[in-house]
């Protein structure tokens, strides 16, 4: 068969793309190389949902993130994804950085965005009494928002499985021909029959690339970026009630100090630029930089216990924008770098728009449908299962605990690995449940899990989901 549209990548923007073109009557289907979805950029960030007052006005980046920002908070809410508002507090610790705070808030107005306020060096403490010294002043920002990143693309890809998208883990482009009649034909590894396509969208992340080279595209080069990241104890979350920011420079937005939604603190990221696409690996020199400017920004961070440590990689360009165009019947998105979770639902409503713009109709699907999914509830501001005595007095399986430190019930780990997209291993596991998260890091309950989806025969094996 032909599809309508082939999306390529099933990271966060992948799955939003989508998403948004499953509310059509369209035949899609969504190719990820990996195994399952959000494997790749969007399972390592910094999961805070951005306001992009910092962002360069007038980039196509800057218009995607506050349209992406306001449509995810809506999303979120809506299917039960965790978020809390936070607020930020960027903090100037040198009297330069202070000088800059004037340009840094005529940026957010530039941006549309007019809630930022100047705080004095005074007003700093009095919000945040545990920060180090040597305060020079700050910036409040009220909507910035921390969010559950790994629910995010499934919700995204759940939605569009249920409206008919076909989702094939496990498949990599490899080669791009064009047919007669303005078709494209996709070759998939492993040797599955080739992907047929009236057009075409490419959100690989950090093989965007190689993909846009198989579309005869060019001009830009991903350059990955690793972040190195700390997450620590959640003894750790009543040293700050806010994200602590620093002031960006023009590389990188520099190390954060920010809670979490699973009850953590998280500090970082690092920012280096490495030739292996595949590279993450933390470092003894990467943590130790992480851990001086912790105990700088927040010292009482210096006696915490450190739950685990990760490193994601974000596809940076020799652009400063992002590389979203419509060539022919194909579309370029790549170059999102560490802002797509929060402009994900801009950019696909952005890329839809593309699409329709070059012939593509757009025909609505029936009202309600497909249907918003409701998450599990992974945060700790809201009634978990195992807090819920209606719950449990209806289903024991929820009052039944399999991970300790994170609370995780056994009848979350059976729905997780019923459900529409089941996780192809423990690390997919993780991501949908929180076992295995915890300060004990699978010690103690890595065996019960292990056997519980041994048990629950899921094969690991990538497949094609949803309806053809």
């Amino acid at each position: 068969m032909t599809w309508d549209v082939a999306i390529i990548g099933g990271g966060v923007v992948g799955t939003a793309i989508a998403r948004e073109l499953a509310g059509y009557q369209l035949r899609c289907v969504l190719l990820e190389a990996a195994d399952d979805i959000g494997v790749g950029t969007s399972k390592a960030n910094t999961a805070i949902l951005h306001t992009g007052f910092d962002a360069t006005p007038g980039t196509l980046e800057s218009r995607l993130v506050a349209r992406g920002s306001t449509l995810l908070r809506d999303y979120a809410q809506r299917t039960g994804i965790a978020v809390e508002r936070t607020g930020a507090l960027l903090v100037a610790w040198t009297q330069e950085q202070a000088d800059s705070l004037d340009q840094i808030a005529k940026k957010a107005k530039g941006n549309g965005y007019l809630g930022i306020t100047p705080v004095s060096p005074s007003a700093v403490y009095e919000r945040e009494p545990r920060l180090g010294p040597g305060a020079a002043g700050g910036l409040w920002i009220p909507d910035e928002w921390i969010i559950d990143p790994w629910s995010v693309p499934l919700a995204f890809a759940t939605e569009a499985v249920r409206a008919g998208v076909s989702l094939r883990l496990g498949t990599r482009v490899t080669k791009v021909s064009e047919l007669p009649g303005g078709r494209f034909e996709l070759a998939t590894w492993p040797g599955t029959e080739p992907v047929q396509c009236r057009f075409a969208v490419n959100a690989a992340g950090l093989a965007s690339d190689e993909v846009d080279a198989m579309f005869g595209g060019g001009g830009f080069t991903i350059r990955p970026r690793k972040g190195e990241l700390i997450v620590f104890d959640k003894l750790a979350r009543p040293l700050l009630s806010s994200i602590i920011l620093p002031v960006p420079t023009a590389r990188t937005k520099g190390v954060v100090v920010a809670p979490t939604v699973f009850g953590n603190v998280l500090l970082g990221p690092t920012a280096q630029d490495v030739p292996d696409r595949c590279d993450r690996s933390t470092s003894a020199d990467g943590l130790a930089a992480l851990l001086a400017a912790g105990g700088r920004i927040l010292p009482a961070l210096a006696g915490e216990e450190v739950t685990a440590t990760y490193a994601g990689l974000r596809a940076a360009t020799e652009h400063s924008d992002y590389q979203v165009g419509m060539f022919g019947r194909y579309v370029r998105v790549a170059g999102i770098r560490s802002t797509g979770l929060t402009a994900s639902l801009g950019i696909a409503e952005h890329v839809a728009g593309l699409l329709e713009e070059a012939g593509l109709p757009r025909k609505p699907r029936a009202a309600g449908e497909p249907a918003t999914p409701r998450m599990p509830y992974l945060g700790e501001a809201g009634r978990r299962p195992y807090q819920d005595p209606e719950r449990i007095a209806a289903d024991p399986a929820y009052g039944q605990i399999a991970c300790h430190c994170e609370r995780v019930s056994a009848g979350e780990i059976r729905d997780a690995l019923a459900s529409d997209i089941p996780p192809a291993g423990l690390d997919g596991l993780r991501r949908r449940t929180r076992a295995m998260n915890g300060r004990c890091q699978a010690f103690y309950c890595g065996a019960a899990v292990s056997a519980m989806f041994a048990a629950a025969g899921t094969t690991g094996e990538a497949g094609d989901h949803g309806r053809r």
